[in-house]
């Protein structure tokens, strides 16, 4: 049978090879899924988003500082620029994006960042307000010192190495660090399903605490808190709640309230008398720009109002933001708005969780941080002890050979003369010296010029050097208390070396504690306030001492309509309550009362008390926190009541009734009492009456009282004070109108019932005028008299003559025409 011709043009198909076998396994899809994002997760973890406990650093941040250390970018190195540092750690180590290093090598360099900047930049590296820095073909960069104590070592075989992406080099697995750096500037980092937040700490105290720890490893971290006092943070600030900020280090977790630091100030609007609030500080990785820029849209949507400008005049000398006052706002309950909508009051939290090993991700408490630390730097030590002694024994070894050969010289030459070449000069010198390998080499390498008597003894001193050395280096790997004694002993020399004031300033009590009064120091004060109701405070040293009987100083700014009616000594975190001569009462604190100088006029007291107009205020008393006693009161018609400080201890802003009042009579003195007292009262025509406290019964806020002196024909009380129980020495100090003044023995004035017209106290006459203050006095203290036209004098009362009951007194301030002493106190 013919055969069938295969087409023209065809070639005959060859057949398919058979495709590869894959062996393929069926599994559940969320068992893969599961699997798949769990290596995707920890891959994020440990190569990314979290920093090693031993060195505080993540992958890329060590990569650019080991670049920066092998390019030799130290910190006495010249500036090189930064994009030649990026293009280095991408080729060689971190095949990521350029932007991201940079970003990494940016945040190193801020001092706004770090507590503690890893890099010394050199041009535009951003700013606090949140400009980007300059791309990094323009900026420049190399290590700082510090940055160099978390390298040092590294080539002494300290810590262990990886290769790189590719195989062709290897890089550190961790730093030798010699400082916590996990600590020193904390780190931010977002992983996959965990976040890691840790505030910057002070290296100081940080020391502290490693060296504690070092002599009591069993110590708790409570007893660690009592040399690190919390965060602090480049940007200063302050932070509250010590007890939080313990339980949050305990935990390795918690809520840390921060603060920036504003503070109140006169004189730098339109009028030199306006207040303003300067910001010289704010929390940590706050943008100060959009700081100012929210403060703004508050004023704007007048939910903060009292502001009339917002400045930024910060420089080179640090933060400040000026708000102005409006000429009728109360500055401290602007700021107080300011930390309640702005973020001039923020809450860092604090989440203190990084790789333990360098794999394990752990919530650590501050003793777990430092200990792993103290475990890092142990096994640093003790690495580089086995370098130095293995490079010592290697060199103690050639040595030892040199020495031997230069002792029998002219047998080793003559040895090396007679042999064929090197090799074979090397074999017999082997041979007949036992010379090693290593001691062969280095002889045949000697020069003829080590032969000189000056080159040996080099040698063998050398060889002292290195033995002793190696005697040193076998102790200590031998002792675990010697290698702890070095840790200490390093870090205490970088203490000294980089140790700086703490900037974050800590406050013991929380918020939910928390009052004004922890921003503003305690500090005497004195109040003055006048009929106008104008009120200010002014430090004691703005009246000097003078002699009696001198005209004083202008002590206010008031004019002639007004007059000062009241001042008196007090502490800026003292209670104050006002009370009126309508018989109700008011309450603030003493550091709410505006700030003014000797001169200045005051503001009005209706900025901040909701005091009725047709009420004035006719009596102040400062009390403590936790005071205890009573209030007694007296009327100008000479009735007196006593009422418990406890009933005043909740005084509503619109105020509460402190007495029922009669027709025509007025509240003018009030004095916190123990209950044990005299009560003294004087009249304005020179009577006065000394009686117990305790015959004044104990009444509610509405009672009117009882009477405390009978008064005659158009007199009135002048003033009221105490005598406290068992004070014999004690005088009555009394002031008149035109400036003259006495002290009479307070044995003079003999307990009475009460209710009686009393003694005389002074000799009343035109030259003196009506008697306007009386106090009891029982040391060297100062008076400071001040007059109705705003003059003050302050002088001795040791100054003043001690005169009978019956007498006029003498000159103690000299006034003007048409001028009174409107009241005194005593310092």
């Amino acid at each position: 049978m013919a055969k069938k011709k295969e087409p023209k043009g065809k070639k005959e198909e060859e057949p398919k090879a058979a495709a590869p076998r894959v062996n393929v396994e069926n599994r559940e899809i969320s068992t893969e899924l599961q699997e798949s994002y769990l290596d995707y997760a920890m891959s994020v973890i440990v190569s990314r988003a979290l920093p090693d406990v031993r060195d505080g650093m993540k992958p890329v941040h060590r990569r650019i500082l080991w670049t920066m250390w092998e390019a030799g970018l130290t910190h006495g190195a010249k500036f090189r620029k930064s994009a030649t540092v990026i293009g280095d750690v991408l080729g060689k180590y971190h095949p990521h994006g350029d932007m991201a290093v940079y970003d990494a090598l940016v945040r190193m360099a801020q001092e706004f960042s770090l507590r503690y900047p890893l890099v010394e930049g050199q041009g535009n590296f951003g700013s606090i307000d949140g400009d980007s820095a300059a791309a990094y073909r323009y900026t420049e960069a190399r290590l700082s010192r510090i940055a160099e104590e978390m390298l040092e070592d590294i080539d002494k075989e300290t810590v262990d190495w990886n290769p790189n992406y590719d195989g062709t080099r290897q890089e550190p697995k961790v730093l030798p660090a010699k400082l916590p750096n996990l600590l020193l500037n904390g780190a931010v980092g977002i992983a996959v399903g965990m976040a890691t937040s840790i505030p910057p700490h002070n290296l100081g105290e940080v020391s502290d605490a490693i060296l504690h720890l070092a002599d009591n490893p069993k110590a708790t971290t409570h007893d660690l808190m009592e040399f690190v006092k919390g965060p602090d943070f480049p940007t200063g600030g302050v932070i509250y709640d010590k007890k939080a900020i313990t339980e949050a280090y305990v935990s390795g977790h918690g809520t840390i309230t921060t603060r920036g630091t504003a503070e109140i100030k006169e004189g730098k609007g339109e009028s030199k008398h306006d207040y303003y609030i300067e910001i010289s500080s704010i929390p940590y990785q706050v943008n100060k720009s959009e700081l100012i820029i929210k403060i703004a849209e508050l004023v704007t949507e007048k939910k903060i109002e009292g502001i009339r400008d917002v400045r930024d005049e910060s420089g080179k000398e640090g933060i400040s933001i000026i708000i102005e006052m409006k000429s009728n706002a109360t500055p401290q309950k602007v700021l107080n708005q300011l930390y309640q909508y702005t973020d001039l009051q923020k809450n860092f939290n604090l989440n203190m969780l990084a790789l333990a090993g360098g794999l394990q991700p752990e919530v650590m408490s501050i003793k777990d941080v430092l200990a792993a630390f103290l475990a890092h730097r142990n096994e640093v030590v003790r690495r580089r002890a086995q370098f130095d002694l293995k490079k010592a024994e290697e060199r103690a070894h050639i040595l030892t050979g040199l020495s031997k050969a230069l002792s029998i010289i002219d047998k080793v030459i003559s040895t090396i003369k007679k042999s064929r070449d090197r090799d074979d000069a090397k074999v017999n010198l082997m041979k007949n010296f036992k010379f090693s390998e290593r001691q062969t080499d280095a002889i045949l390498e000697m020069k003829l010029q080590t032969l000189a008597n000056l080159e040996r003894e080099k040698i063998e001193n050398e060889l002292k050097e290195k033995q002793k050395i190696i005697a040193e280096l076998t102790l200590l790997l031998k002792s675990p208390a010697k290698i702890l004694q070095v840790i200490k002993n390093e870090i205490s020399e970088l203490k000294e070396k980089y140790k700086g004031d703490r900037r974050t300033k800590v406050v013991a009590s929380g918020l939910s504690e928390f009052k004004e009064e922890d921003l503003i120091p305690q500090e005497e004060t004195i109040i003055t306030l006048s009929q106008g109701g104008y009120i200010k405070r002014v430090p004691p040293t703005s009246f000097k001492t003078q002699g009696r009987g001198g005209k004083g100083l202008i002590g206010s700014d008031v004019n002639e309509e007004d007059f000062l009616i009241n001042f008196m000594a007090a502490n800026t975190h003292d209670n104050v309550l006002f009370f009126t001569d309508r018989g109700r009462v008011f309450q603030t604190k003493v550091y709410e009362i505006p700030a003014g100088t000797r001169t200045s006029k005051g503001k009005p007291i209706h900025n901040f008390l909701e005091v009725p107009t047709e009420e004035k205020i006719s009596a102040m008393i400062t009390y403590e926190k936790a005071s205890d006693g009573n209030l007694t009161m007296v009327t100008k018609n000479g009735l007196v009541k006593k009422t418990s400080l406890k009933e005043f201890g909740n005084v509503r802003r619109t105020g509460i009734i402190a007495i029922g009042l009669k027709k025509g009579d007025q509240l003018n003195w009030v004095r916190l009492s123990s209950g044990d007292d005299d009560v003294i009262v004087t009249t304005a025509k020179g009577q006065s009456i000394r009686f117990r406290e305790k015959a004044v019964r104990t009444m509610g806020r509405v009672a009117a009282g009882v009477h405390a002196i009978r008064l005659k024909g158009g007199d009135q009380v002048s003033s009221m004070d105490l005598v406290p129980k068992g004070l014999k020495n004690a005088r009555l100090l009394v002031v008149m109108a035109n400036g003259y003044g006495k002290q009479t023995p307070i044995t003079q004035y003999k307990t009475q019932g009460r209710g009686g017209s009393g003694v005389k106290t002074a000799k009343i006459t035109a030259k003196t005028g009506q008697l306007v203050a009386a106090h009891i006095v029982d040391a060297e203290e100062e008076l400071l008299a001040l007059s109705a036209k705003g003059q003050v004098i302050r002088t001795k009362i040791a100054t003043v003559r001690i005169a009978s009951r019956a007498t006029q007194g003498v000159r103690i301030m000299t006034l003007n025409p048409g001028d009174k002493v409107a009241g005194i106190i005593c310092l």
